[in-house]
């Protein structure tokens, strides 16, 4: 995990990651990988897999439910806009059944995330924030949109449960992020974005302090300080 933030602080090695022995108790760390299988995973009975684009993030993942990771590098559409292509870095943890099932149940039924629709997050509801930054880094954007000259911030999924689920999330954070409606996607699927004027707030607070905690994905992280420098930049540029 040789990434640094943008601030330079190195992010901490998985070795020093505070991780509890059930990865269904209630604890940060597990409720940011609960949030990254909702946005980015895949549960079946016999094995959980979850997707993410940063190797800092995946190592995370892996040692919060003992998993492995394979390294692949995707070419995928926009959901956006389907004619736009991009290439990028893809690392799968995968969870595997034991001999008493997925973390002890025979059944996905009692997880947070079920692979059937199923969220239950009410666990996770003293870590929020943890949550938030594992959803939004599993199936969430953010960017510099030169148009406006602003931050933006968003997410899209297939399961529409899951983004109004994501979006009740973003309505009891402690910071004013309206999301507006659901939009339809023209791959079929779902997306909703954080209004340009509550960006920068949310996506700060999104990221306060993840340095200590080593729960984010240092990729996604400096991709955030830059989109703020440029839409810095350009307000000044308008006001001089």
């Amino acid at each position: 995990m040789s990434d640094t933030t943008a601030g330079g602080r190195e992010p901490l090695e998985t070795a020093d990651l505070e991780v509890p022995a059930d990865p269904l108790a209630r604890h940060p760390t597990t409720a940011y990988f609960w949030g990254h299988v909702a946005g980015s995973g895949e549960v079946s009975g016999d094995r959980i897999e979850v997707v993410a684009t940063d190797e800092a993030s995946a190592q995370v993942l892996a040692a919060v439910a003992g998993g492995t990771v394979d390294h692949d590098t995707m070419t995928r559409e926009y959901a956006h806009d389907t004619s736009i292509t991009r290439t990028e870095d893809e690392y799968t943890v995968s969870i595997e059944r034991d001999d008493d099932g997925l973390f002890g149940r025979e059944s996905t039924l009692g997880l947070p995330v079920d692979g059937r629709g199923g969220y239950r997050f009410g666990a996770f509801s003293s870590y929020r924030r943890e949550l938030l930054r594992g959803l939004f880094e599993g199936c969430g954007t953010i960017c510099f949109k030169s148009s406006s000259g602003t931050v933006g911030i968003s997410a899209v999924h297939d399961d529409r449960a899951l983004l109004e689920h994501v979006q009740n999330l973003i309505a009891a954070c402690p910071v004013d992020a309206p999301t507006g409606d659901l939009g339809e996607t023209s791959s079929g699927g779902y997306w909703f974005g954080i209004d340009d004027d509550a960006a920068p707030a949310f996506g700060r607070w999104l990221y306060e302090d993840c340095a200590e905690t080593g729960l984010y994905a240092p990729s996604r992280n400096r991709k955030l300080e830059r989109s703020l420098e440029q839409a810095a930049a350009d307000d000044e540029a308008a006001d001089d």
